[in-house]
C-alpha cells in the first residue's frame, strides 16, 4: 500500500512538473555573431528572463544580426530579436533591403543603445581619410547584418560603388578582425558600441586608425534617414585615438511581432529594465536600459511595452 501511494505522489509530481513547464512559453532570441555586443547581450539576456519568475524559458541563438532576426521575428521562429534602427525601419517599411519581403509585421519592445558606425583601419595601409578606400578591400559587413545596410547608405551619399570602387569583401565581425589583423584585407565598417570589442581585438597587436566620415556625407545621410543621427566618438575613446571622429549613429532595439501577447511583452521589458545591472556586466551601453531611453522608437511599441512605458510615466514615441 504506501508502495502504491508513494508511486502515485511520485506521478503527481511529474505531473505538477510537466503542466509547469507546458504553461512556460518558450522564447528564442535572435541575437548576432560572436565578435559583436548582440551574442553575449543574447545569452545574459536568455538566462534573466529563466530567473525572472515570468513563466518564460528562452534561449538564445546566433545569428547574422540584424537583417536576419527581423525575418525570423517576421516568421515567428524567433520571438524576440536584435536590429538595428536603419534595418528595421526598412524592414517594418518593405524598402531597401526588404523591397522583396514586403512589410515585415514588427513591433518595438524597447531601444536598448545607441551605436556609432566605425571605419577601422591601420598604420600599415596609409589610408588616413574616407577617399583613401578607394580600391582598396574594404568589408562592408556581413551579407544579412545591419552593419552592411548602414554602410551601403553611406557608400551611396559618398558617391562611391562599392562593386565598382572597392575590393568588396562581406565579413562578419569575427572575420573582419582577422583579416584586418593578418594585413588580407585594408578596412572594414563596424556597427557596435563604443569602445566595441572587434576595435579592442585589433588594438591589441596593431596601431589602428579610425576613418571619419565627411561632413557632406553625414549630413545627407541623417537628412535622407529620420531614424540615423550625427555622432563623435571623443578622443580617447579608443587606446591612441588622439582626435575626436565624426560618424554616423545607429539605434539598437529588440524587436518583436505584432502579435506578441500583451502581457509577455510587458513582462519582458520590465525584466529588461529591472535588472539593467546584470548587462552593464556584458556592455556599459546598458546604461541605456531606462524607461525615458528605452521608450524612444522609430515604428510602433508593442501593446504590452507601451503599458509599461505608460506605468512608467513615459509616453511612446
Amino acid at each position: 500500500m504506501k508502495k502504491r501511494v508513494f508511486m502515485l505522489g511520485v506521478v503527481v509530481v511529474a505531473a505538477i512538473i510537466a503542466s509547469a513547464a507546458w504553461a512556460a512559453t518558450f522564447v528564442t532570441i535572435g541575437s548576432g555573431g560572436v565578435g559583436g555586443t548582440y551574442y553575449p547581450l543574447g545569452s545574459v539576456m536568455a538566462e534573466v528572463f529563466n530567473n525572472a519568475g515570468i513563466d518564460v524559458r528562452a534561449t538564445s541563438r546566433s545569428t547574422a544580426a540584424s537583417k536576419e532576426n527581423c525575418r525570423l521575428v517576421a516568421s515567428g521562429r524567433a520571438q524576440i530579436g536584435m536590429s538595428m534602427g536603419s534595418t528595421l525601419w526598412q524592414a517594418y517599411n518593405g524598402v531597401e533591403a526588404f523591397e522583396q519581403d514586403g512589410k515585415l509585421p514588427l513591433r518595438t519592445l524597447m531601444n536598448m543603445y545607441p551605436a556609432p558606425h566605425h571605419l577601422v583601419t591601420t598604420t600599415r595601409t596609409g589610408i588616413t581619410k574616407f577617399e583613401d578606400i578607394r580600391g582598396k578591400r574594404v568589408s562592408l559587413g556581413a551579407p544579412g547584418g545591419g552593419d552592411q545596410v548602414l554602410t551601403l547608405m553611406i557608400l551611396k551619399a559618398a558617391g562611391m560603388d562599392p562593386d565598382k570602387d572597392l575590393q568588396k569583401q562581406q565579413l562578419t565581425q569575427p572575420e573582419g578582425v582577422t583579416a584586418l589583423k593578418d594585413g588580407n584585407l585594408d578596412a572594414v565598417f563596424w556597427n557596435s558600441d563604443a569602445p566595441g570589442s572587434a576595435v579592442l581585438v585589433v588594438v591589441a597587436g596593431h596601431d589602428v586608425v579610425l576613418i571619419p566620415l565627411p561632413e557632406d556625407v553625414v549630413k545627407k545621410v541623417v537628412e535622407d534617414n529620420p531614424f540615423l543621427f550625427s555622432y563623435t566618438m571623443k578622443a580617447g575613446m579608443y587606446p591612441k585615438q588622439d582626435a575626436d571622429v565624426l560618424t554616423i549613429a545607429d539605434g539598437n532595439y529588440l524587436v518583436v511581432h505584432e502579435n506578441m501577447d500583451e502581457k509577455l511583452a510587458h513582462d519582458l521589458v520590465k525584466t529588461m529594465i529591472d535588472n539593467r545591472e546584470a548587462f552593464m556586466k556584458v556592455t556599459r551601453q546598458a546604461s541605456h536600459f531606462t524607461p525615458p531611453e528605452a521608450g524612444v522608437g522609430i515604428i510602433p511599441f508593442a501593446s504590452g511595452a507601451v503599458r509599461y512605458f505608460k506605468e512608467q510615466g513615459v509616453d511612446v514615441r
